[in-house]
C-alpha cells in the first residue's frame, strides 16, 4: 500500500497531501522548533498570559487543519511520522493495537486507515526522526489537554511524570 493511496477518516483540504510528505513536515518542525524555542522565553516575560494564549490557539488552527490535532499537550508528530497518533480510535500512543485488518485498516473503524499503519509507512520517509518511531512513548498526561505542547516542551511539563503512575 503507497502512502499516496492512503485516506483519512477526518482530514481538512490539503492536509493528506501534506501530510504524505513528511520529509518536507520535518524540516518545517526543525524550522518551528528552532524559532519557537527563541520568541517563546521572550513572549513569557511580555505576557505570560497573551504568550501563552498565542500557543495555544496557533496549535489549534495550524495543528488542528494539518494533523486534526486533539491538543494533547504532548505532541509526539515528529516521533510518528508527522501522524498524530491521538487520531486512533484507541488513542494508543504506542501502537498498533493487534487489530489492524488485513488491508490496513482499522478493527474500530473499518473504513478507516491505521493511523500506526500510516505513522509507519510515513515514519520510514523521514532522514532525522526515521527511528524515532520505535522509541517507547509514556502514557499520555491527560491534565495537559487543551494546553499548548510547544509551551509544555519549552517548560519541560511535557515530559513530568504525575503522582501515581
Amino acid at each position: 500500500m503507497s502512502i499516496s493511496s492512503l485516506k483519512e477518516a477526518r482530514r481538512a483540504p490539503g492536509a493528506e497531501w501534506l501530510k504524505n510528505h513528511p520529509r518536507f513536515l520535518e524540516k518545517a518542525y526543525l524550522l518551528s522548533k528552532s524559532i519557537i524555542a527563541k520568541t517563546y522565553p521572550w513572549m513569557q516575560k511580555v505576557s505570560p498570559r497573551l504568550a501563552n494564549r498565542f500557543m495555544v490557539r496557533s496549535e489549534e488552527v495550524l495543528k488542528g487543519w494539518a494533523f486534526n490535532c486533539q491538543m494533547c499537550g504532548q505532541c509526539v508528530l515528529h516521533s510518528t511520522g508527522m501522524t498524530c497518533p491521538m487520531n486512533c480510535p484507541k488513542n494508543l500512543r504506542n501502537g498498533p493495537c493487534g487489530g489492524v485488518r488485513h488491508n490496513g485498516n482499522c478493527e474500530v473503524v473499518p473504513d478507516m486507515p491505521c493511523v500506526w499503519v500510516q505513522a509507519w509507512q510515513r515514519s520510514q520517509q523521514m532522514t532525522v526522526y526515521v527511528n524515532d518511531i520505535q522509541v517507547i512513548q509514556a502514557p499520555v498526561n491527560r491534565s495537559l489537554q487543551g494546553t499548548s505542547s510547544w509551551a509544555n516542551m519549552l517548560d519541560g511539563k511535557d515530559t513530568q511524570t504525575p503522582k501515581g503512575w
